[in-house]
């Protein structure tokens, strides 16, 4: 006697099976490089986080590289990007590099390849773009507007990776700075001791603020508009 066959269950299996495509696996690499770090990214766990074969990736990303370069896309879409104002440029380049702070933040391990990889895709022409023509539309020159613009990229990226790869939690600076106080010579640095205690006793979160830095460029930015 024969078992049936029913069709029916091989059918659902393949309406289950979710087709394959460049934009899940780089949404699946993404989240893996989110959760795992850059470091633990590679086509064969993207391809098991998805249920396939990691030759099936081949397919749709041409190799590892390409696949960085589709992830680090995704988050540059992220990015504001500043309109194009002239009444408002100080406040429009504000809220974009505030926005890709926060963006680099939720996404560790992009700041640094950011700054690490030549890496031409729309998001990323979108942004620079965004920001150099809010910058010479303001009225400074492209000359300047370069300087201006390197300079607000470095404070973003450098702010993003020192957070991103700070020893101490912040919660923690006040009870860091009573542990290493005594190893530290006032005689010697008397300022640095000053300070310390500043943080120590509580009256000084000793936290870096990003706003902060980014006013001081801004506002020499629209001195120097002004001049």
């Amino acid at each position: 006697m024969t078992t049936a066959k029913h069709p029916q269950s091989n059918d659902k299996k393949k309406a289950k099976r979710i087709p394959l495509t460049k934009a899940g696996i780089l949404n699946a690499s993404l989240k893996l490089a989110d959760e795992q770090g850059l470091e633990q990214l590679s086509m064969r766990k993207v391809a098991q986080s998805l249920g396939v074969e990691a030759m099936s990736l081949y397919n749709h990303i041409k190799n590892k590289d390409d696949l960085l370069d589709g992830i680090l896309e995704l988050v540059v879409s992220e990015f504001e990007l500043p309109p194009i104002d002239q009444s408002s440029w100080k406040k429009s380049l504000r809220q974009a590099a505030i926005s890709a702070h926060q963006v680099l933040l939720k996404h560790p391990w992009a700041a640094h390849q950011m700054i690490s990889r030549v890496s031409v895709n729309p998001a990323r022409l979108a942004w620079s773009n965004a920001t150099i023509g809010c910058l010479h539309e303001a009225g400074f020159s492209y000359e300047i507007t370069d300087h201006a613009w390197n300079a607000i990229d470095n404070h973003i990226y450098g702010f993003t990776l020192q957070s991103v790869n700070m020893p101490i939690d912040p919660e923690e600076f006040s009870d860091a700075a009573k542990h290493y106080l005594p190893m530290i010579s006032e005689e010697q640095f008397p300022y640095l001791c000053a300070m310390a205690n500043k943080v120590a006793e509580g009256k000084h979160s000793g936290i870096n603020e990003f706003e902060f830095g980014l006013n001081l460029i801004l506002d020499g930015l629209e001195r120097l508009l002004e001049d």
